[in-house]
């Protein structure tokens, strides 16, 4: 919400009630119509709720601009932070009350499933593929250069050049 707003309406409502104020004053002067003053008086509080009215109808936008932004932001934090085990929970729980219902169920859940078996089996995966790499690179054979076995095939004492 911009602050701003607010204290840009609050020194409208105060310039309102200096003027209000200075109106009143001078009708003790008795230096005026009275009934001009009052007539001038309900002008500045006319104009006063004028601008009161179209502030707060203008704000009810802001505030629902700013309510959708917060939303949003909400849910994808909330998204975040949320534990995917958290929706097996979920689902599991509203399986369970489905069954005691007699409802057929809408979603198969394996039994005894626990995420800790997930984390394992990825850990093992990783590992397994550690181990392969290393291996393939301990019997990979190193390549020999092309003019290296060349030279090896020829008689000895013969140059490859020659």
């Amino acid at each position: 919400m911009r602050l701003q707003l607010f204290q840009d309406i609050l020194d409208l409502n105060q310039a309102f009630d200096r003027v209000v104020q200075g109106l009143q004053r001078m009708e003790k002067l008795k230096l005026f119509h009275s009934e001009e003053l009052r007539y001038a008086h309900a002008e500045v509080e006319s104009a006063r709720v004028e601008a009161n009215r179209e502030f707060f109808e203008n704000l009810h936008s802001i505030v629902e601009r700013d309510a959708r932004w917060v939303d949003r932001y909400r849910r994808e934090y909330d998204r975040r932070l949320k534990d995917p085990f958290d929706l097996y929970l979920e689902v599991k729980e509203r399986e369970e009350v489905r069954r005691k219902k007699g409802l057929p169920p809408r979603v198969v859940l394996l039994p005894g499933w626990d995420k800790d078996d997930e984390q394992q089996a990825a850990a093992q995966r990783a590992r397994k593929g550690k181990r392969a790499a290393k291996k393939h690179r301990k019997t990979a054979k190193k390549r020999v250069p092309h003019s290296a076995k060349t030279a090896s095939h020829l008689p000895t004492g013969v140059s490859p050049m020659s």
